[in-house]
């Protein structure tokens, strides 16, 4: 009888030679030089975290059956974790997705957040151990956000249509989505593309050591940013599988070179699956399938979950986008060919093994250069600050976060208007010498400030800064890996002051250069600060990921 053949089919069944194994340990050794593994202590601790929010919940659910006349000894919720955490993929001060699954009485919006004493909000509020709580209501995904014990949790909640959630419920199973509200198919999701991943790769450690490298280089090369039309970690972590399952024997230093090799040859928009497209005619949940949805087949580079219902995790990729990663997939294969081939191929004799890596064969060092972090403030003259403004450290925290989603829709726009060639998360170089973003800039401001959930002080300031006016930290953020800016309440008054002195100064410089051209400069942004001299509120918290936009080539 003929088996099966794997939806995704080997390319390799080789296995390792010493040079590979040799290789992988440099590897390794240079992702522990890196700080990417937590201690042991912190590894615990989470345990401890994540064991004694799965009591509370479970506490929580009793008392809300008793208020409800459900039979609390019966009543049950459960926690559950995805991302990066439950990939193993997760580094020291990480946060942790997780989710609480609840029952068909337990709603998440008189249940799970609000004020009322019953609320899981409320009674997570009032434990001592519990800090920064904030309830993110109006997401796409509904989240709780809070450091417990200071480790960072993100808590999503999925209402089952059931009443009663057992303790060995399988959430991987398709029939667990049925009647459940639009939010908590997205939430429970969240575990069952990650459970699926791990269950598709043929290895799990040599999936975990490669994918831990590849978001680190993502994460240096400026293209791990779902938000800004390029790569989230789902994204990241199918990418790898993918390559887990075509090289199911490699080890982490042959899997990083062949997704490099594999993905800098791959032909857009073909899309990349783990396994076949499931569809439930029970459940009638649509799933990507750009022969019956015209909106499927205008996605550039298709990444589908494996998990029912499977959509396209990376539509939100553009052309500028997807020609950056292209250039980054190419430089990858580039330098891990260097890297391998400084060690030479598969040797037949230990001792020529020997005698290749003594001759210097990949290091540490040679892999590090495949790490070099982007010199994104060298490569270009002239770049748009998008600042982020509000009254408070709450407000601001709520509408950067809106601020930041927003960005891809400026990215595109500028890219559309000036025909870019391509752009970073960060970045658009535009060919012309003379363009006029005023329109593209003034579009994402209008539907910026339209958001149903802004309040009296939060605004944007869009500037225009030459290379030599950019603020100091960051020129020296990149060059310290540094994802925020090091601004402390005493030195945000200088920076802010140099920088509105810096953007005026940026504008007389490039008139005649770059056209017509539109300054948002709200009248927060007077820096005079009152009688005491005090930096206004709105210019004490300045943007986390201020977006530049390259006006002309260099």
């Amino acid at each position: 009888m003929q088996r099966n053949k794997p939806f995704v089919e080997p390319i390799s069944l080789a296995e390792p030679s010493p040079l590979d194994l040799k290789q992988t340990r440099d590897l390794e050794q240079l992702l522990r030089d890196e700080g990417l593994y937590e201690s042991q202590e912190e590894a615990e601790l989470r345990e401890i975290v994540l064991g004694r929010l799965d009591s509370i919940v479970k506490e929580w659910i009793r008392g809300v059956a008793a208020l409800k006349g459900h039979p609390s000894e019966d009543a049950n919720a459960k926690i559950f974790t995805f991302g990066s955490y439950r990939l193993g993929v997760h580094g020291p001060g990480a946060d942790i997705d997780t989710l609480c699954v609840g029952p068909s009485y337990a709603t998440r919006e008189d249940d799970f957040f609000g004020s009322e004493p019953h609320c899981l909000q409320t009674i997570l509020s009032q434990l001592p151990e519990v800090e920064a709580l904030r309830a993110v209501t109006g997401a796409y995904v509904p989240v709780m956000e809070m450091k417990f014990c200071g480790i960072s949790i993100d808590l999503l909640y999925a209402r089952l249509a059931i009443p009663l959630v057992r303790e060995d419920l399988d959430i991987g199973a398709p029939a667990t989505l049925r009647h459940c509200d639009d939010q908590s198919v997205r939430s429970l999701n969240g575990c069952r593309v990650t459970d699926m991943i791990l269950r598709e790769v043929p290895n799990v450690a040599a999936f975990r050591a490669t994918l831990r490298c590849l978001k680190l280089w993502a994460e240096r090369r400026g293209v791990y940013s779902n938000v800004t039309g390029y790569l989230g970690g789902v994204n990241w972590a199918i990418l790898v599988a993918y390559i887990c399952k075509l090289y199911p024997r490699g080890v982490p230093s042959v899997l990083v070179s062949r997704f490099f090799k594999v993905y800098s040859q791959w032909a857009w928009p073909t899309p990349i699956m783990l396994r076949a497209i499931e569809r439930d005619a029970s459940l009638g949940m649509p799933v990507w399938d750009p022969r019956e949805n015209p909106r499927d087949r205008t996605h550039l580079m298709p990444i589908i979950t494996p998990a029912y219902p499977c959509m396209n995790s990376s539509y939100n990729v553009s052309e500028c986008t997807l020609a950056v990663m292209a250039e980054e997939f190419k430089r990858g294969d580039e330098v891990c060919s260097e890297v391998l081939s400084r060690g030479g191929a598969a040797l037949m004799r230990d001792e020529v093994c020997s005698e290749v890596l003594s001759r210097g064969g990949a290091a540490p060092t040679a892999w590090s250069r495949l790490l070099e972090p982007l010199p994104f403030f060298e490569l270009f003259r002239h770049f748009l600050q998008v600042e982020v403004l509000a009254d408070s450290k709450e407000d601001f925290e709520v509408w950067e976060g809106w601020v930041h989603s927003r960005m891809r829709l400026l990215i595109k726009s500028a890219g559309m208007m000036a025909q870019a060639y391509n752009a970073y998360s960060s970045a658009l170089v535009i060919p012309q010498s003379k363009v006029d973003l005023t329109a593209p800039v003034n579009e994402f401001a209008h539907k910026v400030k339209e958001w149903d959930q802004r309040r009296a002080g939060m605004d944007i300031a869009v500037r225009h800064l030459l290379q030599r006016h950019l603020p100091e930290w960051d020129l020296q953020r990149l060059a310290n890996g540094q994802q925020e800016a090091p601004v402390t309440a005493a030195g945000a008054a200088e920076t802010a002051a140099e920088r509105q002195a810096a953007s005026q100064e940026a504008q007389l410089a490039a008139v005649g250069e770059v056209g017509e051209w539109t300054v948002m400069q709200p009248a927060e942004l007077a820096a005079d600060g009152g009688t005491d001299g005090a930096l206004p509120a709105a210019l004490a918290q300045p943007a986390k990921k201020p977006i530049a936009v390259k006006l002309s080539a260099t």
